[in-house]
């Protein structure tokens, strides 16, 4: 079996993070991977938007939870990385575009033996004023809305290693 189809059946969603944060040749090296991800007519309107730092993470999710009404909301699970990815608002692609770019990184941190979980809270929510006060502060463009996040780190738990074979495949 080819390496970038081992790497697709064994990637798995990280719900535990370390503490440490990942080195920036790796962290360059995800980021690239979603530069490089195919988009509509080739427009390359995404926009990577790097966070990190506890301070900056816990600004942005309590802000998300009190957004979504959520005082509980913990969810970028300790990951020291958080990668938001935006597009413009009035882009109709924007949603296959950012998560074509999210599924490369996620398979680049993998095969970095890094950990990665979509975090997808903020489609709803980025003109909301407190959200939309920090994405600006972050450097998400007023123009843009944040189609899905990636939480990226070192795993604090073992991933499972199997995944259910599920048919879902029709040819006609």
């Amino acid at each position: 079996m080819s390496q970038v189809l081992e790497n697709i059946k064994t990637r798995r969603s990280v719900r535990s993070y370390q503490d440490a944060q990942i080195p920036r040749e790796q962290l360059e090296q995800i980021l690239t991977a979603g530069l490089y991800a195919p988009s509509a007519k080739n427009s390359q309107l995404c926009q990577f938007t790097v966070v990190q730092g506890k301070e900056k993470l816990e600004a942005l999710r309590d802000a998300i939870a009190k957004a979504i009404h959520n005082p509980d909301y913990h969810h970028f699970y300790n990951a020291p990385t958080l990668v938001m990815v935006s597009a413009p608002k009035d882009y109709p692609l924007a949603v296959p575009d950012c998560a074509v770019a999210l599924e490369n990184m996620f398979l680049a941190a993998h095969d970095l033996k890094l950990g990665s979980v979509w975090i997808n809270q903020l489609g709803g929510i980025c003109d909301q004023p407190e959200i939309r006060s920090i994405l600006t502060k972050y450097g998400v463009p007023e123009s843009h809305n944040v189609y899905g996040c990636a939480a990226i780190g070192y795993p604090a738990v073992e991933i499972a290693p199997d995944r259910e074979n599920r048919d879902k495949v029709v040819f006609a």
